[in-house]
């Protein structure tokens, strides 16, 4: 059967579909409290991609995350206020940013929650798991990659 995109049994758009409410139900479920940094949905987009591509520019993670530099500079300066982030002055007039020891723990602790989360749904067939995590992170990266 040839791929019509849009169509009611396009498997493409049904995959991003899913993609977007798990995401939402997977975060509805995330830890709150003194344990977890509290973040903006502008804060933890561009804190993934800080994460990425730990080192980049502001104006790179703009390219990467498709968000006015406007929005990118005020989302890093509420990640600098809660510690997640350092901006480093690089070779001239340009700012590396990476994600800072908290940010990691953090994202230790959210990471632990999902995991848990998961497998109560997922069991124990992780080699599925990784497969289509692999396919996400391939997604990801393409959709990232700021071209």
């Amino acid at each position: 059967m040839p791929h019509r995109p849009g169509s009611a049994d396009d498997p493409l758009a049904e995959l991003a579909d899913l993609v977007l409410n798990v995401g939402r139900l997977v975060r509805a479920r995330t830890p709150t409290g003194a344990d977890v940094v509290a973040l903006t949905e502008t804060e933890r987009f561009v804190m993934r991609v800080v994460d990425l591509f730990p080192g980049a520019s502001p104006s790179q993670i703009a390219r990467h995350t498709r968000l006015q530099r406007t929005n990118v500079s005020a989302a890093l300066r509420g990640l600098e206020e809660k510690g997640m982030v350092s901006r480093v002055a690089s070779d001239g007039r340009s700012v590396a940013v990476h994600p800072t020891e908290r940010a990691a723990s953090n994202l230790g602790v959210l990471r632990a929650a999902w995991s848990s989360e998961l497998a109560g749904v997922l069991g124990e067939d992780l080699d599925e798991v990784r497969r289509c995590a692999e396919l996400l992170a391939r997604i990801e990266r393409h959709l990232t990659a700021g071209d």
